[in-house]
């Protein structure tokens, strides 16, 4: 029996644990124009999966234990569905409602597609992934052996494509033996435990974040998402201060998330997620398949110190955990054991990803493609695109890719900010893609600005905070203490001035005390000033 990945397992161990949903979904919805074969297309798809042992792969399980069973062609009962609607009709909705598809991962195969039809020239594809068998990177393969196959059926003949060197269930092999044995201390596992261990020791289980409301027991994975950009300008610069600081776009990125999280209030030690390709042998690079990885990213801006003294630790925080990424995520949540809840995510909370994968594009003979909404790569919190609301896995999740024009200059960020809808309002998921950008511009602008001093809030947050609900002034009428307390006793004798110890004093009584006391001192000989 072939055995699940690291990754594939956690991901079966939360459908057992929670039941079938669409959180894992990878979903695209392609919008075609013109007249689209449809039995090629249909024959293309199962080409697909004939070439992708993944994509017609179940998880079985023997003595409690999961297992890869690949499914022969022969033995697939799959097809792509067509769904004719009236001409005019509405197709996004529709393709939304089937993309939120739940797999039961032990019963079906991980991979879903539609073809919605509203006359011979207005189509959508609707093609739904399961994580368990896919990832950012693997669009891109996908969408190239569609198109291949595609054309070849179109033209009617089989594809003649290379085969793939390895399979999934290779990797899955292989992966196994790479790690070795978490006994053997010279095993990569052993080795990369150990220094996991030393590097997250005292790292906070959990963010202290501005919530909006009390998290619940149970996350509902529901988000709101707000839209995240960087004019070109700002990217230019951000892009100038990387090379100056032998620093990556994505190092920048989480530096300034970082200082935008402090002064958040989330403190000093802000523990950020990043998901990495997990690629890590150029055979795998054609090969559809679940293998990022993600690292837990311990970001220190403790001190008080410059953005570009930020940079210079997020350097070595993260060449560092680079050097240990084989050990499975999943793998470091087991050793490490971190108080769980089904209501968060362990180690981290926040994931910041930045877009480096080339966009995936279908090309099919005679029809234009276009329209493509999808789930960032890696394993992010998607928008659901039928326009619903967000899927999000993490109390925040910054998503954002680099634009470049035709000279390969610098033309923007674009991305999103989604926020878990458990404990934040979708208010919310705009202030903070309002306040990340303002924080990236004021840092890249000026690198030696110091925390302390790197401003979250807008002029008008701040005109609201400092004028508007500080216009506390009133007419007070001058008197002196004694005077003040004197008009109060006139107007409440009976009520208490003073409880200590179970024991109540009245106005009344207080103010007759004051006076025998101050009688007593005239006569001792206490004046004014004395």
């Amino acid at each position: 029996m072939i055995p699940l990945s690291f990754a594939q397992r956690r991901l079966w161990f939360i459908e057992r644990l929670e039941g079938p949903s669409a959180t894992y979904n990878i979903p695209v919805a392609l919008r075609l124009t013109g007249r689209v074969d449809k039995r090629a297309l249909a024959t293309a798809l199962r080409d697909v999966l004939e070439r992708h042992e993944v994509l017609r792969t179940v998880i079985g399980v023997a003595d409690g234990e999961p297992y890869q069973r690949i499914l022969g062609m022969d033995d697939l009962d799959w097809d792509l569905t067509l769904v004719e609607l009236p001409p005019s009709a509405d197709l996004a909705g529709p393709a939304g409602e089937v993309l939120e598809h739940a797999f039961d991962l032990g019963a079906e195969v991980p991979i879903r597609a539609w073809l919605f039809s509203a006359g011979e020239d207005d189509h959508v594809l609707a093609v739904v992934l399961h994580h368990i068998a896919g990832d950012g990177w693997s669009k891109g393969p996908l969408a190239r052996d569609v198109s291949l196959a595609y054309a070849a059926r179109c033209a009617g003949r089989a594809p003649d494509w290379e085969p793939l060197p390895v399979q999934y269930a290779d990797y899955t092999l292989w992966q196994r033996e790479l790690l070795g044995d978490e006994n053997d201390p010279g095993s990569v596992m052993a080795r990369q435990l150990d220094y996991w261990r030393e590097t997250l020791a005292g790292a906070p289980e959990e963010l202290a974040l501005p919530f909006d409301r009390p998290r619940p027991p149970v996350a509902t994975h529901q988000g709101h998402s707000a839209p995240f950009e960087l004019p070109p300008d700002t990217h230019a610069r951000l892009v100038e201060v990387a090379r100056g600081a032998g620093v990556t776009t994505y190092m920048v990125m989480q530096a300034a998330l970082a200082v935008l999280l402090s002064r958040l209030g989330a403190g000093t030690d802000i523990p950020i997620g990043q998901v990495v390709a997990g690629r890590t042998d150029v055979a795998l690079e054609d090969l559809v398949g679940f293998f990022v990885n993600t690292l837990v990213l311990r970001t220190d801006v403790s001190g008080d110190p410059a953005f570009r003294e930020v940079l210079a630790r997020v350097r070595e925080t993260d060449l560092s955990a680079f050097s240990h990424q084989d050990l499975p995520f999943e793998k470091l949540v087991e050793e490490l054991t971190p108080n769980r809840s089904l209501a968060r995510h362990p180690l981290f909370q926040v994931l910041l990803t930045v877009q480096n994968v080339a966009q995936a594009a279908v090309d099919l003979p005679g029809v234009r493609a276009g329209g493509v909404a999808e789930a960032p790569s890696g394993g992010g919190a998607a928008e659901a695109p039928g326009g619903g609301g967000a899927v999000s896995r993490f109390d925040v999740e910054v998503s954002a890719g680099e634009l470049f024009d035709a000279a390969g200059a610098p033309a923007g960020l674009r991305g999103s900010v989604i926020v878990a809808a458990d404990v934040f309002t979708a208010e919310s998921a705009a202030l903070f893609a309002e306040r990340l950008r303002r924080v990236i511009e004021t840092v890249v602008a000026e690198p030696e600005i110091r925390l302390s001093e790197t401003g979250v809030l807008s002029q008008d947050e701040r005109r609201k905070l400092l004028v508007d609900w500080n216009a506390t002034d009133g007419q007070i009428p001058p008197a002196t203490v004694p005077e003040l307390f004197a008009a109060q006793a006139a107007r409440t004798p009976g009520a208490a001035a003073v409880v200590h110890e179970g024991e109540t004093t009245t106005y009344a009584e207080l103010d007759a005390r004051a006076d025998r006391l101050a009688h007593h001192l005239a006569a001792l000989g206490v004046g004014p000033e004395s």
